[in-house]
């Protein structure tokens, strides 16, 4: 076994029933587990996209020999523990360390890794040790053990510590000279130099707890026994051990490839999330429309009341960060009604209901900026209102309105990147979970962005030649 697994070992045991292959106590069940999203080795996206990593191969492992299925979320840590207290999920695996803290909330399995955490810093920086980072600031990931144990001694150490939701954002901020060092769990940072990170351990590993799978206190007894007795079997027939080496078991650093390499092997992956993308916001920019223009003549009707709706919705979408209604929206109504929403669910919900506030202002300054003397001149004819509406000032509002329904169409694309903090598999998220693995952050997102241009490109010629040729 290499130099890395020796070292993981004293950390990866923890007691657990005997096995027993007849103990099946939540067999022919399905559950619905989220997890992380880029937590590497333990949680994190392979080359053909899959959810691969140690918590993911020991879930799909226990699930088999215990008989039950699962369907496995990637949504982010904090998101994912957000998604088993709204019930979007029945159990979350996602390096969570067991602490008394959390029992209070949830009910935990036997640990199925005792971890501990570690300091790194660039391979260049003369940072050695924790007393070297005196003065200086250290990034930790959010609700973590390591964010735990930094707020524990930075006083002792003197340095100040800033918070981020992913371990690539970390060793990002460090790699550009913002943050001296950065901690997260041993195995993780261990990981990241393996792949190739430019870092060096620093100071001593510190213990920091064991991992299990949490479900909400007094709901599933069934699946922590069966996560339980599952591990006592995999433990047993050797299956665990296989895991670990897996993961843990490469020595020395991975030879990074060049950039056409990259771009090669990621296209793919990219694409995949690009038309995600893309049909999240062609969905989304269709429904707006609707919207607007539906609540656009409520805000012409000269009716107070439909004015009123038409208001309240406005001001309510337009003065609301559009992250914030995602999270309500994904979060906050499956809490309160108990009608669990996909990603995409929510997220063109989101984007429609957003998009749509801001089309009603457009469809209502369009209809306003034609001259009121063309309604009294088409009604002096003789025409009702509607034929007057649709005949004579809705042609001309709409050329009044056809440059800023093109910029509403390109935002709304742009806004389907903020859909990845609730696991839609679409480009940014796509990008994220690349980044993971691979820590080459300056090279993928520049990727991303040509692609974003290309395609923003693209629309935006489109739109303007359908603008020109329909109000020539």
């Amino acid at each position: 076994m290499t130099l890395l697994l020796l070292l993981a070992a004293p950390f990866a045991r923890a007691a657990t029933p005997a096995p027993n292959a007849s103990n099946k106590p939540a067999q022919g069940k399905h559950y619905v587990v989220g997890t992380d999203t880029t937590f590497a080795p333990f949680e994190f996206r392979s080359d053909s996209g899959e959810m691969v990593g140690i918590d993911m191969d020991l879930l799909r492992a226990i699930a088999k020999d215990q008989g039950f299925t699962v369907d496995i979320r990637s949504l982010g840590f904090d998101a994912a523990v957000q998604a088993l207290q709204s019930k979007q999920v029945d159990a979350v695996i996602a390096g969570m360390s067991i602490t008394d803290a959390r029992k209070k909330v949830f009910d935990f399995s036997n640990a199925y890794y005792d971890s501990g955490v570690q300091f790194a810093a660039p391979k260049t920086s003369s940072v050695t040790s924790l007393a070297d980072l005196r003065g200086k600031r250290v990034a930790v990931k959010t609700g973590t053990a390591g964010a735990d144990y930094a707020d524990s001694v930075k006083a002792q150490y003197g340095f100040t510590t800033v918070a981020f939701s992913q371990t690539a954002d970390m060793v990002n901020d460090v790699t550009a000279g913002s943050s001296a060092a950065y901690v997260d769990d041993y195995p993780v940072v261990a990981y990241s130099i393996q792949q190739g990170a430019p870092m060096k351990l620093i100071g001593e590993k510190a213990p920091a707890g064991s991992y299990g799978v949490a479900v909400n206190k007094g709901t599933d007894p069934e699946l922590i026994e069966a996560f339980d007795q599952g591990l006592a079997n995999v433990r047993a027939n050797g299956q665990y051990d296989q895991i670990l080496a897996k993961y843990l078991g490469q020595q020395g650093t991975t030879q990074r490839e060049g950039f056409f390499a990259l771009l090669a092997n990621t296209l793919p992956t990219l694409l995949k999330g690009l038309a995600i993308t893309v049909a999240a916001a062609a969905l989304s920019i269709a429904i707006a429309m609707v919207l607007g223009v539906a609540f656009g003549f409520l805000k012409v009707s000269g009716n107070p009341v439909l004015n009123g709706i038409a208001s309240v919705y406005v001001w309510i979408f337009r003065g609301t960060p559009v992250l914030v209604q995602v999270f309500f929206f994904y979060f906050g109504i499956p809490a309160v009604t108990g009608l669990t929403l996909t990603a995409l669910t929510a997220g063109v919900l989101t984007l429609s209901l957003n998009a749509g506030a801001y089309m009603t202002e457009i469809v209502r300054g369009g209809i306003q900026g034609v001259d009121q003397g063309q309604m009294e001149a088409a009604r002096s004819l003789g025409l009702p209102y509607m034929k007057s509406m649709s005949k004579v000032v809705l042609p001309q509002a709409i050329k009044i309105m056809t440059p800023s329904f093109i910029n509403q169409f390109i935002i709304t694309l742009k806004d389907t990147s903020l859909l990845a903090v609730i696991g839609l598999a679409e480009l940014t998220y796509m990008g994220q979970q690349i980044i993971a693995r691979n820590f080459r952050s300056f090279e993928m997102w520049l990727i991303i962005g040509v692609i974003y241009f290309i395609v923003i490109g693209l629309l935006t010629l489109a739109s303007n030649a359908v603008d020109r040729r329909f109000n020539k």
